[in-house]
């Protein structure tokens, strides 16, 4: 059974990176693939020595020529999967198939509350007729679900996994301890401030501004902290993070806080900070929050469905009411009162997230999809 990957693009994001480490383990976990992409990108070097092969497929000006060589390219190399991560692919994929029979899977990593109306109708069109639509929690899982009044029997959990191997986790003393002063001493920071991290682009979904309003109070009660935002600022919604600048600018935290934008060591930066905190408006997994944890480090997400079933309730990190800071800053304070506590039960955290969202996990569940697709028709 071979399965083919179909992508967009290949600029850095969630998906891409997910994909890129699923290409990189696939032969070790005996995952027979190839990847098919419309447009070009910054990964796309990547993807290329990512010992998977992998075809440039642009669509042009003429869709119809497009369809006919996904169809040959799909028949050539005995495809019995197609694996699209975006419902316009299914679609695509769906229509090339036709009178082949290989079967259409469909990944959803976001939800549709921003889908434009061409958007909306293509998500619409395919969301029913795929052979397998598969969600990254439960959580979503159960929104699409109950939206569509679609059969349950066709709908499947595979939550997002981690290459834990570029987090260094193995060793995490020796890697905190080679790289300990690296952060401070770009923004020279003395040894007894306390080093709190976030990691997100500053796009629709994500919440920093409450994160913002926390460390107003947490300035108000006089901790000694420095507070670092690892996330681009996006072109088309720039205004996330200005009011994010601004706000901080204005409530005299500026010498607190640094925006560092997007970053090529954030594992490196994440084994460094004494606590992680994360706030999401609707997220459908939170792999920055995955890597922080599996890192050992004390994390504080909001109460968000996916963030609350990613964290088995709550057991693996601590959860805070959704937009309240006051109650961010309750949970923050206890950790500085107890951190023993908190650093125990980081410890398990990573633990629980290494067994549960690997990306050998991650693979091995993809396969077993595949499998039941494969025998259900």
């Amino acid at each position: 059974m071979k399965t083919a990957f179909l992508l967009g693009s290949l600029n850095r994001g969630g998906t891409e990176t997910l994909l890129l480490d699923v290409f990189r383990n696939a032969s070790k976990n005996n995952l027979n693939a190839l990847g098919i992409y419309r447009k070009t990108g910054v990964y796309e070097n990547e993807f290329l020595t990512s010992g998977v092969s992998i075809y440039n497929l642009p669509v042009g000006r003429n869709p119809i020529n497009y369809l006919l060589k996904l169809r040959r390219l799909l028949t050539t190399n005995n495809i019995s999967i197609v694996h699209a991560q975006q419902p316009l692919d299914a679609l695509y994929a769906r229509i090339a198939c036709i009178g082949k029979g290989i079967r259409v899977v469909l990944t959803f990593h976001g939800y549709d509350y921003t889908e434009n109306r061409f958007a909306f109708l293509v998500l619409k069109l395919i969301i029913g007729c795929t052979d397998r639509n598969v969600y990254v929690s439960d959580t979503q899982r159960k929104y699409y679900q109950n939206k569509y009044k679609l059969k349950p029997e066709k709908q499947s959990v595979v939550y997002n996994g981690i290459s834990f191997d570029k987090l260094d986790i193995t060793h995490p003393m020796t890697q905190s301890q080679s790289i300990s002063s690296n952060l401070r001493e770009e923004l020279q920071l003395s040894p007894d401030i306390l080093l709190i991290g976030s990691v997100g682009n500053f796009v629709t979904g994500r919440d920093q501004f409450t994160i913002c309003r926390f460390m107003k109070l947490l300035n108000a009660v006089n901790v000694n902290f420095h507070f670092v935002f690892i996330g681009k600022r996006s072109d088309s919604e720039s205004q996330l993070y200005d009011t994010c600048f601004e706000y901080c600018r204005q409530n005299g935290l500026s010498e607190k806080v640094s925006f560092l934008g997007s970053r090529n060591d954030v594992p490196q930066i994440l084994h460094q900070l004494d606590a992680f905190i994360y706030s999401t408006d609707h997220d459908t997994f939170g792999i920055g929050v995955v890597e922080a944890m599996a890192t050992r480090v004390p994390v504080f997400v909001n109460d968000w469905g996916v963030m609350t079933e990613i964290t088995d309730g709550g057991k693996y990190a601590t959860l805070y009411k959704t937009k309240d800071e006051q109650d961010l800053l309750r949970e923050f304070m206890l950790f500085l009162q107890n951190k023993a506590v908190f650093l125990t039960k980081a410890k398990e955290a990573a633990v629980f997230v290494c067994n549960n969202y690997s990306i050998e996990k991650h693979i091995e569940n993809l396969k077993e999809v595949y499998k039941s697709v494969v025998c259900a028709n």
